[in-house]
């Protein structure tokens, strides 16, 4: 799944951006002023999304937290020059009283709000790996995951061959630290301590 620029030539703030959104059926998103078409996912891709959903949900009825999983919203980062959509956001409601954006436009930019945000990776792999890692890490999003089930990375983070890998990036005085997971390894989460899940399991369901 490739991300497409479209033959725009100017940059858009946040607030352009969203004056401009049309109401078309398609997916946007705002990539340092650049306005970004996102093309429908591919079944396996959405196969992990609906998978890790459920699980994350689980964990949420169990630990009796206040937050939600909202289907589209967007994440609005420092600077007024990207907004994403994340595959799976988990929303601190509770703090949705603080979120001067929410309401109207059901965007997130308080830290606060977004205890983990997932991305699985797509052939635009570099995104998740730079772009979106570098703008949550900004952010101040505690918990970062890439999930690269198709092993599509770069081979300096997934090894050579490349093997299918998730990183769990946690916010550690004001970096991330990526912890890879493969196989049979058991993804351990900050936000989900009781979380027991493989990274295989989580490669499996896309069958």
């Amino acid at each position: 799944m490739m991300t497409q620029t479209l033959p725009i030539q100017k940059l858009f703030s946040f607030d352009e951006f969203i004056e401009w959104y049309p109401n078309d059926g398609k997916r946007y998103e705002l990539h340092k002023g650049v306005i970004i078409e996102v093309p429908p996912p591919t079944g396996k891709h959405e196969s992990i999304v609906g998978f890790l959903t459920i699980q994350i949900a689980f964990q949420l009825l169990q630990m009796g937290l206040p937050y939600r999983i909202p289907k589209t919203a967007f994440v609005k980062t420092p600077g007024n020059k990207s907004a994403y959509s994340p595959d799976i956001l988990v929303q601190d409601h509770d703090n949705i009283v603080n979120e001067p954006l929410w309401d109207k436009e059901s965007t997130l930019c308080l830290p606060e709000s977004l205890p983990l945000v997932v991305e699985v990776v797509s052939t635009n792999w570099q995104d998740d790996y730079y772009d979106k890692f570098g703008e949550y890490e900004k952010m101040g999003i505690p918990e970062y995951w890439i999930v690269d089930y198709a092993a599509l990375g770069g081979r300096k983070f997934i090894g050579n061959p490349k093997v299918p890998t998730i990183f769990v990036c946690e916010l550690v005085d004001g970096e991330y630290q990526m912890t890879p997971f493969r196989g049979t390894d058991r993804i351990v989460s900050p936000t989900f301590p009781q979380l027991s899940l493989t990274a295989q399991q989580i490669f499996d369901s896309v069958a």
